[in-house]
């Protein structure tokens, strides 16, 4: 299923105060909506994900999973800054008919919120049954329930943090090196940046599965090889994989705008204080081996969060578990009652 395209005409005034003189929205659903909207599902994506979510969480999205379009209302917006579809450094400035490339401006988590907001207007979604985000999806999730409180009546947050850790920075920050270091990455080209961003890829990648899961599967059999090993292949290959998938200058672009999310930028008040405002029923899961954004990050939220249920899953896929062990994460959303 191809991507539906919302053209906003009005501009598009983004937190730093730069303004988009109109604004694109790639999006999918699935589904017939209820009149009152109390059968919608909105899935935030994370990092490098598009719209196409009954696709890359086919586990947990599709006919006879527990997020069913038989009886669901399913949305899926790509995010602001991407480049599958939605405004970003790709798509085309009208006020100068070429790609926007490297003058795209930067946004945060709030922006991509608001851009959300514009696409559920236009859509006439009175409301939002149960919204779901993990990693950075998880951000933007937490970020609308603030904003938009009176809208969204449950919450599904995996493997996410209320605020964007020192830890999470500083893999960024190397990510973000490694594509400055390719001397193209701000040329006004589609491919700018491809070994930077192959070599960022591979820093993310240790971050996403763990020590454990890398000893397992790319062990070498073979211990008189002194070159050629299987976890150097497996890097090289998802690095190229991204590469002919995603784009250097929006994925420096939108590792800012992780870096930016603190739930309590510029609320005036201490961050415990601002989860204890998210008054929703809120589903949080964890991932026993996850070292990018580990437990700890949601067993916190849990502890502010009034209404809102932790659970962990022991799983030995890290970070990649929340997209991986959908038998897990369905039982426990079902059970949770969605």
């Amino acid at each position: 299923m191809s991507a539906k395209v919302y053209n906003s005409q009005a501009t598009f005034r983004l937190e730093s105060g730069e303004v988009l003189p109109t604004l694109q929205i790639a999006y999918h659903t699935y589904g017939t909506m209820n009149a009152d909207g109390s059968n919608v599902v909105w899935v935030c994506h994370a990092l490098t994900a598009n719209s196409d979510v009954a696709d890359w969480w086919q586990g947990l999205i599709g006919h006879g999973k527990v997020i069913d379009p038989a009886r669901h209302f399913i949305v899926c917006a790509n995010i602001l800054g991407s480049c599958y579809g939605t405004s970003g450094p790709q798509t085309i400035n009208p006020e100068t008919g070429e790609p926007w490339y490297r003058s795209f401006p930067a946004i945060t988590i709030r922006d991509i919120v608001q851009a959300h907001e514009l696409l559920r207007k236009h859509l006439e979604i009175p409301r939002i049954h149960l919204l779901i985000g993990g990693s950075m999806g998880g951000y933007q999730v937490l970020e609308w329930s603030l904003i938009a409180p009176a809208l969204i009546d449950r919450l599904f947050l995996l493997c996410t943090g209320a605020a964007e850790s020192a830890w999470g920075i500083a893999i960024h920050t190397a990510q973000r090196l490694a594509i400055e270091a390719d001397e193209t990455w701000q040329l006004s080209r589609p491919d700018a940046g491809a070994k930077g961003l192959k070599a960022a890829r591979a820093i993310g990648m240790l971050t996403y599965r763990n020590y454990q899961t890398f000893v397992q599967a790319q062990t070498d059999k073979d211990k008189e090889k002194t070159d050629d090993f299987k976890a150097s292949s497996y890097i090289n290959y998802q690095g190229d994989k991204l590469v002919k998938r995603f784009n250097a200058q929006s994925y420096w672009l939108l590792s800012k705008a992780m870096d930016s999310h603190n739930i309590a930028r510029g609320r005036h008040e201490k961050i415990t204080t601002t989860l204890s405002h998210i008054q929703q029923p809120a589903l949080l899961i964890g991932i026993s081996s996850d070292i990018l954004c580990p437990p700890e990050e949601q067993q916190f939220m849990a502890t502010f969060m009034p209404n809102a249920t932790y659970h962990e899953i022991d799983s030995s896929y890290g970070h990649d578990g929340f997209l991986i062990e959908f038998e897990k994460i369905g039982h426990i959303l079902k059970t949770w009652d969605i």
